[in-house]
């Protein structure tokens, strides 16, 4: 999506974004981690969250889906969410999957919690 066309919400996030702090932990680019978290690795504590948890999935993410549909096995009860259309902002372009998603997700867990 063009820089120009961004939503406004998407546009004033990334103008209050705090840089240091962004680069310290993930680096000058999430296309090659070199900050904090490129060797942080926590696979072995995911199955130690317990509570309701969405991953998240998008073809044209820069995270891979398959490793998103990964965690999702991974956590105690955990739901995966494939976006086909979506990007790394699958809520703006790819609303219809995101939404339908989050909200089944969010309905499903509120019905599991007050059986």
């Amino acid at each position: 999506m063009d820089i120009n066309s961004w939503p406004e919400p998407l546009s004033r996030s990334f103008g209050k974004i705090n840089e240091s702090l962004y680069v310290t932990m993930q680096g000058p680019s999430e296309f090659g981690i070199s900050g904090k978290l490129e060797k942080w690795d926590v696979k072995n504590q995911l199955s130690k969250i317990t509570v309701p948890t969405l991953s998240i999935g998008a073809k044209y993410d820069t995270m891979d889906p398959e490793h998103m549909k990964w965690i999702s096995t991974q956590v105690k009860n955990g739901t995966y969410l494939y976006c086909d259309k979506g990007s790394h902002m699958s809520m703006y372009d790819d609303q219809e999957t995101y939404m339908k998603g989050l909200i089944k997700f969010i309905k499903d867990t509120d019905n599991k919690l007050n059986k």
